[in-house]
């Protein structure tokens, strides 16, 4: 079965062709990047004019690329949330009139299962259960998969996700947007040398709260500052870097073994940080536990990971009608 699949959550129009959920033929990514730096953070507004005028390009493209037609196409998947409520009508609005015109069924997915759909790609052979540690720009959970389509919450974010904290810090520190890769090409500069803290949320040990951290370190900053200190850029971000690594890791990793789950898999835009990827490959290794991490293309917001997730879904009975809105939030079930 070919998905065409389109993505247009936040800052990313993304349309791929996608066959029985593991094989991409085509995924095409414009990015926005460009217009949203100037603001150190996506515009509601200007994401969804400039969604609108690539979308219909990148679905065409994709399709070139995939050396097929909406002929060839069996179903439409589509990301109807959460995310930008105009940036996701976009999308949502070409699937259904795709969907409609071509006769194919209509396939609504979450973003979050796009997301952990994108280890199906990177493996193969991978099949549930597995754990995955979600962790991107609005989002910061310990997802146990107990089959295709079938999720339980462990953990999750009291406030802050860690790509927020991340493109918060970033700010500060003058770094611009977006935060992650620019914290990550300093620290590599730097020694992880200040101790910044590492919350630990009573009763809800699989929980993550990354404004203490995050205040912690604009507190170093501006201290710094008002005694006319200079401010060590690079050593900052190594030391935030490896408080959130560690954070991340050390639940993520308690988790999967007290739950006996032997498998533990990435996904989202900080997923795609190096010393996350390696801290949590060594760890897994030191316990036992198989390590899937997506490539960085499909760790970033992208149309490949909502195809996968379509794929399931409609092996599984889930279409929907073309009644089908648009989210800003809404619970992964």
């Amino acid at each position: 079965m070919r998905i065409l699949a389109i993505e247009t959550s936040c800052d990313d129009t993304s349309a791929a062709v996608v066959q029985d959920g593991r094989q991409v033929l085509s995924n095409v990514i414009s990015s926005q990047i460009d217009f949203h730096q100037k603001f150190g953070g996506v515009v509601p507004e200007i994401a969804s004019r400039k969604h609108l005028e690539a979308v219909e390009l990148v679905i065409q493209e994709a399709l070139d690329r995939a050396e097929m037609a909406f002929d060839n196409v069996d179903g439409i998947g589509v990301t109807y949330g959460p995310g930008l409520i105009g940036a996701l009508l976009v999308g949502l609005s070409s699937a259904k009139a795709i969907a409609l015109a071509i006769d194919k069924p209509l396939i609504g997915v979450h973003h979050i299962e796009g997301h952990i759909s994108a280890n199906y790609i990177a493996d193969q052979s991978l099949t549930p259960p597995f754990l995955c540690l979600v962790v991107s720009g609005g989002h910061t959970y310990i997802v146990e998969v107990e089959d295709y389509c079938k999720y339980r919450i462990i953990g999750k974010t009291h406030d802050d996700a860690a790509g927020e904290a991340f493109d918060k810090v970033a700010r500060t520190l003058g770094l611009g947007y977006p935060g992650g890769p620019a914290i990550e090409k300093r620290a590599a500069l730097g020694r992880a040398i200040i101790e910044f803290p590492k919350p630990v949320i009573r009763d809800h040990p699989y929980d993550f709260s990354f404004s203490g951290l995050k205040t912690a370190v604009l507190n170093y900053i501006n201290t710094a500052r008002q005694k006319g200190q200079g401010i060590p850029v690079e050593d900052i971000a190594a030391s935030f870097q490896k408080a959130v690594v560690d954070v991340l890791v050390d639940k993520a990793i308690n988790a999967a073994l007290e739950y006996n789950i032997g498998t533990i898999a990435v996904a989202g835009g900080v997923a795609a940080n190096v010393v996350l990827k390696e801290t949590m490959d060594e760890t897994c290794r030191r316990n036992g536990l198989r390590f899937i991490h997506p490539q960085p293309i499909l760790c970033t917001d992208n149309a490949a990971m909502i195809g996968s997730a379509a794929f399931f879904k409609w092996q599984r009975g889930y279409i929907s009608d073309l009644f089908l809105n648009a989210e800003a939030n809404i619970p992964l079930q």
